[in-house]
């Protein structure tokens, strides 16, 4: 049976990603930090690599650092999910002098896949519509509870969880929630985030 934690095996990486992904605030390189190690630690993530080519005993490991995602674009590791399979995982920044910090969590397609069959090809498949929500809804609840984890460390602005989710800032969705939803929205509340889930 294919492992979706082999780094070398690479039908674990394809398919696109499915994310976490969070909107920190303006540039600023130790709230991006206190980000990333949080990020590492509430996902549980074990290793921190860069070769997606060579599974993690098998290069050395590199520093959970801003300056190493900066460097080399993306950290790679491995996640154990709520039901009990580990799959490979990575993160990314996405940063911009004129906008804010973000930090990513993906999780590819390709790995999730051999972990649950009702995943299938999404979401390019005919089970990619509401029916796709009964398997997302385990996964997008993991990965809320890893963003509220996050958020107690490092301020949220905004959260998404989905499929390569299309962005956008706090400031732009101004607190309004879609009402229609391909993704989940994560939105300030407090000490806590409150959690819209996804509906289409």
């Amino acid at each position: 049976m294919p492992d979706p934690g082999s780094f070398a095996d690479g039908e674990n990486w394809t398919g696109g990603f499915y994310e976490l992904f969070l909107e920190l605030g303006p540039r600023d390189d130790q709230r991006l930090q206190a980000a990333l190690t949080a990020l590492w630690q509430a996902a549980g993530i074990d290793s921190c690599v860069a070769d997606r080519g060579l599974e993690p005993e098998e290069q050395p490991a590199v520093p959970c650092t801003v300056a190493s995602l900066e460097s080399l674009g993306h950290l790679l590791g491995r996640v154990t999910l709520p039901a009990g399979r580990r799959v490979v995982c990575g993160c990314f920044a996405v940063r911009d002098d004129e906008g804010p910090d973000w930090i990513e969590l993906y999780l590819p397609l390709g790995a999730l896949a051999r972990t649950d069959r009702r995943i299938g090809g999404y979401p390019f498949d005919d089970r990619s519509g509401p029916e796709s929500l009964d398997w997302r809804r385990g996964l997008d609840d993991w990965l809320v509870g890893v963003a509220g984890l996050v958020h107690r460390r490092v301020p949220v602005r905004l959260g998404m969880v989905g499929f390569e989710v299309d962005t956008v800032s706090a400031e732009a969705l101004g607190g309004v929630v879609p009402e229609e939803r391909w993704a989940g929205l994560l939105l300030p509340a407090g000490d806590d985030l409150r959690y819209e889930p996804a509906n289409r």
